[in-house]
């Protein structure tokens, strides 16, 4: 026969295995083997998939609560060089660069994108809340012809200016 200290720590265990199964949101997650994490994206590689992916429509708009003029959605600096830079020159330049600039507004270098256009400073650094330029993209009203920019692209240059809109 079995004795009674085996058959009371037997019981236990089988409680204590039962209760750990039946509520696994109470228990501890147990550490499963992952895979390698995968390599960390770069702004530039960000900027190269946003170029490369389809243009959003005319009608569609990104929703109010979703506002990209809050914080950077990544940690990683945003180059106006490297990132902002090629997103004007393919979006914006035709209206506003050479020898067209509508509304006096150039948007080939930084320096004539901080000076602004006849209305004014269309860019205030750490500021896309009070920004002309943001709030043209992100409402869509800008570019007016050609395909509108990719919720990426909007969100790198929604970022640079709220880091302060820096020559980099």
């Amino acid at each position: 026969m079995v004795s009674m200290k085996v058959k009371v720590f037997v019981l236990l265990l089988l409680v204590g295995l039962l209760s750990a199964c039946a509520s696994p949101a109470t228990s501890a997650p147990v550490s499963q083997p992952t895979e390698a994490a995968a390599p960390a994206i770069t702004s530039t590689q960000t900027t190269e998939a946003a170029t490369s992916a389809p243009a959003a429509t005319e009608t569609s708009a990104p929703a109010a609560e979703n506002s990209p003029t809050s914080e950077p959605a990544t940690g990683a600096t945003v180059s106006f060089a490297n990132d902002v830079l090629p997103i004007l020159e393919s979006r914006c330049v035709n209206c506003h660069g050479g020898d067209r600039t509508e509304e006096d507004l150039s948007l080939k270098t930084y320096g004539d994108l901080l000076a602004g256009s006849q209305n004014g400073a269309v860019v205030v650094p750490n500021d896309a809340d009070h920004s002309k330029l943001a709030e043209l993209i992100i409402n869509q009203k800008m570019p007016k012809r050609g395909p509108k920019l990719t919720p990426p692209q909007i969100q790198l240059i929604v970022d640079w200016i709220n880091q302060g809109a820096l020559e980099n």
